[in-house]
């Protein structure tokens, strides 16, 4: 059964699950401000470890240290937005880190010109959003995570997406900071957005990784 399958053999996917639902549906109630912020947390700490316990190699340690870095960041952010700005830019360097290590081999010219949109166009859509110009510094940090996802070997459905949903949901607490006002919609957006593209991100590395060491995989 799929459902049993999910709690034997994928546990901390389960636990990532919970955390983000539960969270997504009680920030709005007072049942303590800190209790709810390492709820936050927990929900991309979760794929950290899904990431060391079902990943292979130094390629699952850098994932496990982007989304470690991520959930720290989604704690940060709660504290201090610059403190939560920085600890998403150190991700995102560990992210391209990890995708330039495993780049697609020959490229097609069109997907070749997306990832050049997203490098250019995200900084340029963060400062138009925020007004802010370290907001556009963190864009590019933002886009050349985006673009060097979507030129890695790991699955563009899964991982490429992911990344592109990790940008809107950027760009909608951006909107924040600016003169673009989109009423309810980045707070219902925001999470189920970011948690969305994480969780494809992990998923579709770990995959692929598990699928050239498939012994590792059925032991893990």
């Amino acid at each position: 059964m799929p459902k049993r399958a999910l709690i034997n053999r994928r546990p901390w996917l389960l636990a990532s699950l919970i955390a983000a639902v539960a969270y997504y549906f009680l920030r709005d109630n007072p049942i303590g401000e800190v209790w709810l912020i390492v709820l936050k947390g927990m929900g991309v700490a979760c794929l950290a470890f899904y990431a060391m316990r079902r990943g292979f190699g130094p390629d699952a340690q850098i994932l496990a240290a982007v989304m470690l870095f991520s959930a720290l960041g989604d704690m940060g952010i709660e504290f201090d937005f610059a403190l939560g700005g920085g600890l998403f830019f150190v991700s995102h360097v560990l992210a391209i880190w990890l995708y330039l290590r495993n780049p697609r081999d020959n490229p097609v010219s069109l997907q070749e010109a997306l990832a050049v949109v997203l490098l250019l166009a995200t900084p340029a859509i963060s400062w138009l959003l925020s007004g802010d110009l370290m907001v556009a510094l963190y864009g590019l940090s933002l886009g050349g995570m985006a673009a060097c996802a979507w030129m890695s070997r790991f699955p563009r459905y899964r991982v490429g997406i992911g990344a592109v949903l990790f940008v809107i949901s950027d760009f909608l607490i951006f909107s924040r900071l600016g003169a673009f006002d989109l009423g309810d919609l980045p707070h219902y957006l925001i999470w189920p957005l970011y948690f969305a593209g994480q969780f494809m991100i992990a998923t579709g590395v770990v995959q692929t990784l598990g699928g050239e060491h498939p012994g590792r995989e059925k032991a893990a």
